[in-house]
C-alpha cells in the first residue's frame, strides 16, 4: 500500500514564492517518475513538471524558469519550489508517482494540495 501526502499549499500574492512536498510512504521498491499536476477551478489537469529517477526533468511551457522540481530519493520525496507566482498558477496540485512494487509498476496520486495566489 503505497500513499502520496502533499504539503506546502496555500496562499501567496502574486510575485511571491512557495514550495511544495510529496512524500511517498508504503510499499516501495522503487519510484520511477515523479511530478506534479495541477488543476485550476473549471479546467483540465495538466502536468506541472515531472523528474525521473535519475533527476531527468519536464517542465510545462508555462512555469519554465520560474518553477523547479527536484526529488531526493533516500526520502522518496519530490518537491516543487514555484517562484514569480502568476494568479493563473492558482490550483489544486497534485504529488504523482510512478513506483515499483511487487514487481509491478503502479502509478498513484497524492489528495491534492490548494495553491491560491492572490493579485
Amino acid at each position: 500500500q503505497v500513499q502520496l501526502v502533499e504539503s506546502g499549499g496555500g496562499l501567496v500574492q502574486a510575485g511571491g514564492s512557495l514550495r511544495l512536498s510529496c512524500v511517498a510512504s508504503g510499499s516501495i521498491f522503487s519510484i520511477n517518475a515523479m511530478g506534479w499536476y495541477r488543476q485550476a477551478p473549471g479546467k483540465q489537469r495538466e502536468m506541472v513538471a515531472t523528474i525521473t529517477s535519475a533527476g531527468t526533468t519536464n517542465y510545462a511551457d508555462s512555469v519554465k524558469g520560474r518553477f523547479t522540481v527536484s526529488r531526493d530519493n533516500a526520502k522518496n520525496t519530490v518537491t516543487l519550489q514555484m517562484n514569480s507566482l502568476k494568479s493563473e498558477d492558482t490550483g489544486v496540485y497534485y504529488c504523482n508517482a510512478d513506483i515499483l512494487a511487487f514487481s509491478r509498476t503502479y502509478n498513484y496520486w497524492g489528495q491534492g494540495t490548494q495553491v491560491t495566489v492572490s493579485s
